[in-house]
């Protein structure tokens, strides 16, 4: 965990008044703005990090001008550093163990499966990938298969059932799944 760290998301059901939340967190406190984007039918997502305080008073900041456009929204405390480090990006390992996956419905359900699984078990966070096309998102881990299926059941009750679409452990993955799944 990265102490004093968090990661604030807003989903919108507003782009322009998504772009102009994302402003207005990024002025209002120092925070870093990870990624913004439009998703399926027309939704926007605003990802911040930085110290708690900090994300705390831009996502005051998005709340107040986003107001009725706002879908979802999710500020993670003391945010597990292996989220960060894959967040929308790969963390290369050497092999594959076993492999789990979570797959949700959208940005913010992926980040909080992504938390809580590495929270629970020993796994190596390979990606969290927030928005793919169709709007869903999902996180992959490997490790020691006790692990991955402690990280995969920690990961699923986070979010609610209504945000999981699927979720799967494999306890010994072909290493051919390495040029998808870890790379």
């Amino acid at each position: 965990m990265l102490a004093n760290h968090a990661v604030g998301l807003i989903e919108t059901a507003s782009i322009a008044k998504g772009i102009e939340a994302a402003d207005a967190m990024v002025k209002m406190a120092s925070v870093k703005l990870a990624r913004t984007t439009v998703i399926a039918r027309g939704k926007y997502i605003i990802l911040i990090t930085g110290p708690l305080g900090e994300v705390e008073s831009a996502m005051r900041a998005g709340r107040a001008i986003a107001d009725k456009t706002i879908v979802d929204e999710v500020l993670i405390r003391n945010v597990h550093a292996q989220v960060i480090n894959a967040l929308d990006k790969r963390a290369a390992v050497e092999k594959l163990e076993a492999v789990g996956i979570i797959e949700t419905k959208d940005a913010i359900a992926t980040v909080r499966a992504a938390d809580a699984a590495a929270k629970a078990a020993a796994v190596h966070v390979l990606e969290v990938k927030t928005v793919v096309p169709g709007g869903k998102g999902f996180v992959t881990m490997t490790g020691e298969v006790g692990a991955v299926r402690s990280a995969v059941a920690a990961g699923v009750s986070a979010v609610s059932a209504g945000a999981l679409v699927s979720h799967v452990v494999i306890p010994q993955a072909d290493g051919q799944l390495l040029a998808s799944v870890g790379r």
